[in-house]
């Protein structure tokens, strides 16, 4: 049977590692769906038309190096905003979605585009500072010169972008539980959304 959990939420929040500790804990198939914009970002900044890039995307196409990247990032967020994108990565995730023995995804318009009737929609976020130091670690720790401010700067013009986008703009779903991280650390966070799915998962599943 099919058994479909949506996790959205803005950059850095915690929602990816959250989706990996669902989908690990329950056996569940995970997608993290911004790799798919980041890929179209990464193919635009190779000189390719982001919509025929994203019509021609495939599954190995998620091995690319440098997705995790800030400039992958910058430019996923760009090219998310255009509708014919969106649309040509719609059936990938759907098809995902409802494979059987159930799947997690994470992303920015799961619960309120792609799969609007998942059994289980959370929305992961935290504070923009909290947010900005968690990407500077990773960056940092990557090998990336960067600097804190320019970070909170990349997220707050990020979450700008994502939140007033004509098309399916970052927001939680009516019925999405809303899970704040800004204080919580991983091993917190994942108990809960572990619990919130627990509770809606059928008996016999």
């Amino acid at each position: 049977m099919s058994f479909t959990v949506a996790i959205d939420g803005p950059a850095a929040a915690g929602k990816g590692t959250i989706s990996r500790g669902v989908a690990a804990h329950f056996g569940f198939a995970h997608l993290d769906t911004g790799l798919l914009y980041r890929v179209v970002g990464a193919k635009m900044l190779d000189g390719m038309d982001p919509v025929e890039a994203a019509r021609t995307l495939t599954a190995s196409d998620l091995d690319r190096d440098g997705l995790r990247s800030a400039a992958a990032g910058q430019a996923a967020s760009k090219v998310a905003v255009n509708a014919e994108v969106r649309a040509a990565l719609v059936d990938f995730q759907r098809a995902f979605a409802r494979r059987a023995g159930g799947a997690v995804l994470d992303g920015r318009d799961i619960g309120t585009v792609i799969c609007p009737q998942a059994e289980v929609k959370l929305f992961v976020t935290a504070s923009a500072e909290v947010r900005a130091m968690r990407r500077f670690r990773e960056l940092v720790a990557a090998g990336e010169d960067v600097s804190p401010d320019q970070i909170l700067a990349d997220v707050r013009a990020r979450d700008d972008r994502d939140m007033n986008r004509a098309t399916a703009p970052l927001k939680p779903a009516d019925d999405a539980v809303t899970l704040d991280t800004s204080e919580m650390d991983i091993a917190t966070a994942l108990a809960a959304a572990i619990a919130e799915i627990d509770s809606r998962r059928p008996a016999t599943a």
